[in-house]
């Protein structure tokens, strides 16, 4: 057991496991973000009654879910965007770079 301690102190991993919950949490705080305001407010740009989620192009008989698209991507580069300036306010960008 002492081992194991030893190994949970050296490798970090509790400081992983921190940043895997918050991470967990801040993908939701942006996911209802995008959801609840950024996407009804594009909707409403876009002509789309229901908010962004509810945009389609229809090819043919075909009705294709752009808006469902453009939302998860609006989403993902939100969360990465809080991701990359919090790495850089942490200044782990420098970890393991040389001067």
């Amino acid at each position: 057991m002492h081992g194991f301690i030893d190994f949970i102190k050296k490798q970090g991993v509790a400081g992983l496991a921190v940043g895997f919950i918050l991470g967990g949490a801040v993908s939701k705080v942006v996911t209802a973000l995008i959801t609840d305001v950024v996407n009804p407010l594009l909707g409403i740009a876009l002509g789309a009654a229901k908010g962004l989620e509810s945009a389609t192009v229809a090819l043919g008989p075909v009705e294709i879910l752009l808006g469902h698209f453009v939302s998860v991507m609006i989403d993902f580069l939100v969360i990465a965007l809080v991701v990359y300036f919090g790495v850089k306010a942490l200044g782990l960008d420098k970890l393991g770079k040389t001067a």
